[in-house]
């Protein structure tokens, strides 16, 4: 009980002050474990979580009081010195409750849709704040949203003034203003201890939450203010070239340099055409699927058949079926996609990134070919624009450009966008190299009116859930994108460049969700389900079926399709041909950018380990990978971990030096 002799009133209300913003911090993260707590954890199993993300609300309330506790040293500043004190401090106070319920709820849509805490990443959404903000208020109750929050901060200026008034009405009948130094004192060094860690003899760290060794526990003790704030310092690249010439003879052991007359230290190999080489200058167009993630697909065996007509197709041309891309997202997969280079750079997509924009890329070796990039949306969007423009004379065909109407904020549809490049592709007379990027497999889940020979599916939420969909729009959406493929395939096939064309269908990412019925438990727990994506090489006229069981990735696509034309070609980076006969190592690389997390998945097991601490796991992707001893497992390891660092450092360092056409 507070007695009027003891404490002076500022203190008095900074302790009820401390109460009700320890409460709001301890809500949020009770509402986090309600909400997204995986079933296969206990309760019990996240009190580590709770006491670390105790510490870590008491250094954001401290930062939060701090300036009510120092400058209230100055008696005339007191919020109970003066009315005029009292207004400006409630001001602060509710400006500073604004910023923290919005970073709150912020964190919780960005939590349950990418399943992690909000981070300096949202920044990247932030630099298209028109087109993100269309799509938050197509896909979300936006006005409700906004009404939720300012009602949030009256009731909690409500809340803060009736501890005042009490705080007053309880020292009724001491002087107006009492003031007693040491009690400050004490209460600023109180705080500064909450700010370097409460009980602790270290600096609390954020890396600290890794140590917990799982990604729910990790998030459930930051707060988004400590995880935003600190991923700020990732949004510069960070490269080092020691590191990337260290770890040179494990990355020309994987790319096989010594046999591509690569210069000694370079990357830099010239390849000839090989017996599978086309002469017929086949025209190319590559695909690049939204969100087109490999278990939520009927090449699955998912019993929800979202994709009948791709799956039939994927038996007409060479499928890979355990193709990932290095990481989740689109504008990195795009990337990645285009310049070989897995986009490694934390808390900004390199699209973004005027030091990695001007890359290399394989397709401007495609001599002779008219090149074309179609999107529905604008290109501006994630500066797709700037990252395509690598590409020397490039069409670029984007919304404003198409007859076709516009569907939602990512522009028409993606049916009418397979038939706007249609009309396009059909009239040229020289060979094309046709980029393709979808979108409408992505919230708002929209489906046009005018395609009323799509039939809607009902399944319950039971079934949804069980196969990895969260929501029946999801799941007609993903059904919708098979039909746009069936009517693009249908529309090529009259158009006379169909013969010589090799189709290339490939997902941007995958999608983070419960594939458990579907694969190994390796593809939910350590998600791998947000980078497995269906990879389909398609020519009926050009190219032997055939399905490839060993592990791809998406920075392979081009590679291989320049091994496919009769021409010479330079590549400078990280990608290999899928298709050439030499022996190599099956295996892709995986970054997760918000865990800190780094690895090699191949065609029996995922290695990961973390960069923030000394972490690492061997989990199998197949059931029947072979049984490791003790020593084999430790050689796994190993080998992983080093060819894991050699990919990451190396493209780090190939970000910001593979520059040129």
């Amino acid at each position: 009980m507070l007695t009027r002799w003891r404490f002076p009133k500022t203190i008095q209300w900074i302790i009820n002050l401390f109460i009700i913003y320890l409460c709001i911090f301890t809500g949020f993260r009770i509402i986090t474990l309600i909400c997204f707590k995986p079933v296969a954890i206990r309760i019990s199993e996240l009190v580590p979580s709770f006491w670390l993300g105790l510490q870590y609300d008491l250094r954001w309330i401290g930062i939060v009081l701090l300036p009510i506790a120092c400058i209230s040293l100055f008696p005339k500043f007191s919020p109970f010195y003066s009315e005029r004190c009292k207004k400006g401090w409630a001001i602060y106070l509710a400006v500073v409750t604004l910023l923290l319920l919005f970073f709150f709820g912020a964190d919780f849509g960005h939590f349950a849709y990418v399943n992690t805490r909000l981070n300096a990443s949202a920044l990247n959404f932030a630099e298209d704040a028109k087109i993100s903000f269309e799509m938050l208020w197509q896909s979300y109750p936006m006005v409700w949203i906004f009404l939720a929050l300012l009602g949030a901060v009256g009731m909690m200026a409500w809340m803060f003034s009736k501890t005042h008034v009490s705080v007053e009405e309880r020292n009724i009948n001491i002087h107006k203003f009492s003031y007693n130094r040491r009690w400050h004192t004490a209460a600023i060094l109180l705080l500064c201890w909450f700010l370097f860690g409460f009980l602790a003899l270290t600096p609390l760290r954020w890396r600290d939450a890794f140590l917990l060794n799982d990604n729910f526990k990790s998030y459930l003790a930051l707060n988004p203010l400590q995880n935003f704030f600190t991923t700020l310092q990732f949004r510069k690249p960070l490269m080092d070239e020691g590191q990337a010439k260290k770890y040179y003879p494990v990355i020309s052991d994987f790319l096989q340099l010594n046999k591509t007359g690569a210069p000694a230290n370079g990357y830099e190999r010239t390849i000839n055409p090989g017996s599978r080489s086309l002469e017929s200058q086949p025209n190319i167009v590559l695909v690049i699927c939204e969100s087109f993630s490999m278990y939520k697909s009927s090449m699955s065996g998912n019993p929800l058949n979202s994709t009948p007509f791709f799956n039939e197709l994927s038996t007409q041309g060479i499928f890979f079926d355990r193709c990932f891309s290095p990481t989740f997202g689109t504008a990195r997969g795009v990337f990645a996609t285009l310049t070989g280079i897995p986009d490694v750079q934390l808390s900004k997509f390199s699209s973004r990134n005027p030091e990695a924009l001007n890359q290399y890329s394989i397709i401007n070796n495609f001599e002779g070919y008219d090149k074309f990039y179609f999107l529905g949306g604008s290109s501006d969007f994630n500066n797709f624009r700037g990252l395509v423009s690598s590409i020397n004379d490039v069409h670029i065909y984007e919304e404003g450009k198409f007859a076709s109407p516009k569907l939602n904020v990512w522009g028409i549809s993606d049916k009418n966008l397979f038939l706007e490049a249609d009309k396009v592709m059909k009239l040229q007379k020289k060979p094309f190299f046709t980029i393709i990027q979808t979108s409408d497999n992505h919230r708002p889940y929209s489906i046009p009116e005018e395609d009323k020979d799509f039939v809607t599916h009902t399944v319950s939420v039971e079934e949804l859930h069980k196969y990895g969909f969260e929501s029946l729009a999801e799941f007609n959406a993903f059904c919708y994108t098979d039909y746009c493929y069936n009517k693009f395939i249908d529309a090529a096939k009259q158009s006379p460049y169909f013969d010589n064309t090799i189709f290339v269908f490939m997902g941007d990412h995958g999608v983070e969700g419960n594939a458990y019925e579907m694969y190994p438990t390796a593809w939910t727990d350590q998600r791998l389900n947000d980078e497995h994506i269906p990879l389909l090489f398609y020519a009926p006229a050009l190219l032997v079926p055939k399905k490839i069981i060993t592990t791809v990735s998406q920075i392979d696509v081009l590679p291989t399709l320049a091994g496919l034309i009769h021409q010479p070609y330079t590549n400078k980076t990280l990608g290999r041909d899928l298709l050439h006969a030499s022996t190599k190592e099956n295996a892709a690389f995986i970054i997760h950018h918000d865990e800190g997390k780094i690895g090699i998945v191949n065609d029996d097991y995922f290695y990961i380990k973390n960069l923030w601490i000394s972490q690492e796991e061997l989990v199998p992707v197949r059931n029947d990978a072979p049984l490791l001893t003790p020593q084999q497992t430790d050689s796994v390891k190993r080998h992983l971990s080093q060819l894991t660092s050699a990919m990451y450092e190396t493209a780090k360092w190939m970000l910001v030096n593979n520059h040129g056409k």
